[in-house]
Formats: structure tokens, sequence, C-alpha cells
């Protein structure tokens, strides 16, 4: 008899000691078509009927119960649960509305893929979905008819979805320790995609001397860069003018020259200056 350690021991008597005992192949998840808790399916499998299941999982985070071993036989499954080899199947209610449409919650399928990690490290069930009826594996009630005494479509269409794309798939990577579902990241994502949200990002604070600082406070990447690259032209002709404003004074020195004339000569050589700053950033850039 096995008690899986991450439930809660509700043990259904006389059933857990007077039903034969099985070799658990197989892992199939239900829908109870109640919104109950977990010791709610225990008491109704208690009091309500003959039938009953493994496992009862409701809506809540940690709401996951085990009412009969797993090695012993419980009647949730019609054909499946125990066959003339001694096989049978571990049955898994879970909580859901009154018509069976809605989605398992994420603490549902969070028990799910812990339950059917430890199925597969505690009785070897294999990391697949059931081939055919006696085929060991994991599956959901209405995959065969020979699991149901009447037809069903439990867990519904729903629950079929998720647990081919998310229960399932959630098992076998947190058994291997892979994520083979995993999309990459980085994919699609092109050099253009990535300037973009470096250079074009609008979330960097603004100098505090612009003059629109309050109205427009951030600025995108880019934008800093540009507004330092003309502070630095800027300077640099400022220094280049300087410097030669300075020598043109320099060469009057002792000439005995006007003001007009120092003036004209200083002018020129700012001219001058400036032209051979803006030729020499232009032709670099281009």
């Amino acid at each position: 008899m096995a008690w899986y350690p991450g439930a809660k021991k509700m043990e259904l008597q006389p059933e857990s000691d007077s039903q034969p005992a099985i070799r658990p192949t197989q892992l199939i998840v239900h829908s109870i078509v109640a919104a109950w808790t977990a010791r709610r399916t225990y008491e109704f499998w208690r009091d309500s009927t003959n039938l009953e299941s493994h496992f009862g999982i409701g809506y809540g985070e940690r709401d996951i119960a085990q009412y009969i071993g797993t090695e012993t036989r419980a009647d949730a499954n019609a054909g499946a649960n125990r066959r003339s080899d001694g096989t049978g199947a571990i049955s898994v209610e879970t909580a859901s509305n009154s018509t069976a449409t809605d989605p398992w919650n994420a603490s549902q399928v969070e028990e799910l893929i812990r339950l059917g990690v430890w199925g597969h490290q505690r009785h070897g069930i294999p990391l697949r979905i059931c081939r055919t009826q006696s085929d060991p594996g994991f599956g959901y009630h209405s995959m065969f008819p020979q699991w149901s005494t009447s037809g069903t479509a439990c867990p519904g269409p729903a629950r079929i979805k998720q647990f081919r794309e998310v229960v399932f798939p959630g098992i076998v990577a947190r058994a291997t320790g892979k994520t083979t579902n995993e999309e990459d990241p980085m994919a699609g994502i092109t050099k253009k995609d990535i300037f973009d949200a470096v250079w074009k990002t609008d979330a960097i604070a603004v100098p505090s001397d612009t003059a629109d600082f309050k109205t427009n406070p951030t600025w995108q990447a880019q934008s800093i860069l540009k507004d330092v690259h003309a502070r630095v032209r800027r300077l640099d002709a400022t220094v280049t003018a300087q410097s030669a404003a300075i020598t043109a004074l320099a060469g009057q020195v002792g000439k005995g020259a006007d003001t007009a004339t120092v003036v004209a000569a200083v002018q020129k050589a700012i001219r001058d200056a400036v032209i051979k700053v803006d030729v020499d950033i232009n032709s670099k850039e281009s």
C-alpha cells in the first residue's frame, strides 16, 4: 500500500483494506463535476456511493487528499481499475464547475504535475500518454471507452487541452529536469529590435537645463547621445574660436594697429577657425 507524502491521508474503510491489490501502470485524471474540496470528495465517497478514487484535488492551494493506497484498487476507472494481469490505474478526481467546462486553476495544475512526477518515480509509470486502454502511461477519463461504464466527456474539453499542452508536458519536464517545451526567449528578435529596446526606450532623466525639463522629463537614450554630441561640437567650436582669437590678438601686439583693424583680424580668425572645425567634423562623420 503506497501513500503519496504530498497529500492529506483520509483513508476510506473498509475499501482500503478489503479491495484487491493492483500494480499501478497508469494515472488517469477526472473531473468530479462539483466544486468540492478534497475533504468533501472524501465524504461523498464515504457516505454516498460505493465508488471511490485514489485522490481528490480541490480548487485551493495544496488541497489534495488520498483515500486509498495506490497499490489497492479504486473504482473510478471501470475497466482500468484492475485487469486480469493485476495491473490497474491510479485515479485522480479534481474539483470542477457543475458542467465540467472550466479549466484547472494554477493550484490544481501544480498538484497534478507533482502527483504525476511521484507516480512516475514511485511506481515507474512511463512518461507517455497512454496509446491504448491498457498501455502504461498517463491519460484522462474519456480517452478510452473501457475506462467508463456508460461513456463520459470527463474531464471536459478545456481540461483535456490543458492535459495535453500543460499538465503532461509539465510532468515530463519536472521528472526529467528538462524544459523541452520552453521557447527560446530570444527567438525571432532582430538586431533592430535590440537597438530599439536599448536606444529608443523613453526612460532616461533629461538634463535639467533643457527648455522642456518639466513637461518632458524623460528622453530616449539616443536623444541623450545626440544632446551630448551637440554640446561637444559646440564646445569644440568655442575653444577653437577662442584659441584663434587669442592668436590673432597676439599677432597684432606691437604693430600699432587701430581698434578696427584688430577687431577685423580677430573676427576673420574666428570665422576661419569655425569653418575649419565644421569641415573637419563633417568630413569625419561622412
